[in-house]
């Protein structure tokens, strides 16, 4: 196994004092290809979000309107089955929506493996 050698160059020493604040600071700029999230992703996410916050919206109820009384609307389907199952269907689709890739690779687009 080869071990890659880096270029050794010599390192500038940053300004101190009142030159470092008229440094001008690095910004790193990245290509839209490398970023990690795409718009589509965040649009996605926030849909999700949308979804979590509607099921819990859907578990929420009153109490007993009567102190040590029985409220039986504490079982109801909407409390027990469907808001439960929208806020699990926004976590998991959430975990899609942060893998999801928005490119699509067409035919006759080249791959690294190809060469033309």
């Amino acid at each position: 196994m080869a071990t890659a050698t880096r270029p050794t160059t010599k390192a500038t020493p940053r300004p101190l004092g009142r030159d470092a604040s008229r440094q001008k600071p690095e910004i790193i700029t990245c290509s839209h290809e490398h970023r990690p999230f795409r718009r589509i992703n965040f649009y996605l996410m926030a849909g999700c979000v949308c979804l979590i916050i509607v099921g819990f919206l859907l578990m929420l109820g009153s109490g007993s309107s009567v102190e040590g009384g029985f409220n039986p609307d504490v079982f109801s389907t909407r409390r027990i089955v469907v808001g439960p199952t929208i806020t699990f269907l926004g976590f998991l689709l959430m975990a899609f929506a942060i893998i999801y890739n928005g490119h699509k690779k067409g035919a006759g687009e080249a791959t690294p493996d190809t060469k033309e």
